[in-house]
């Protein structure tokens, strides 16, 4: 079984958002909404209410030793149900 959920993204714009019960994570490139809402409802034990994706472009970085790329990924913006939350973003 593919992992869907690679790791949740913490920044400042993003906990601006948990504010309001959307919490961000990046996610296997090829998943879609229905997937990426059943693996966070089965990995964190929380109702999810909408799922909102983005595909963030790769571009060309240069170094001392060539250059090179940054691939593309994807990010989940999920929002959960009222009352709902992760435990894993509080106080972070």
């Amino acid at each position: 079984m593919k992992q869907i959920i690679k790791r949740p993204l913490m920044t400042e714009k993003n906990a601006t958002y948990q504010t309001t019960g959307v919490y961000v994570f990046e996610v296997e490139m090829g998943s879609d909404k229905a997937q990426i809402r059943k693996a966070v409802q089965d990995f964190f034990q929380v109702k999810v209410d909408t799922v909102n994706t983005s595909v963030c472009r790769g571009r060309a970085k240069a170094n001392k030793f060539g250059r090179g790329a940054v691939p593309r990924w994807k990010k989940a913006f999920v929002k959960l149900m009222p009352g709902e939350k992760i435990r894993l973003f509080e106080g972070a």
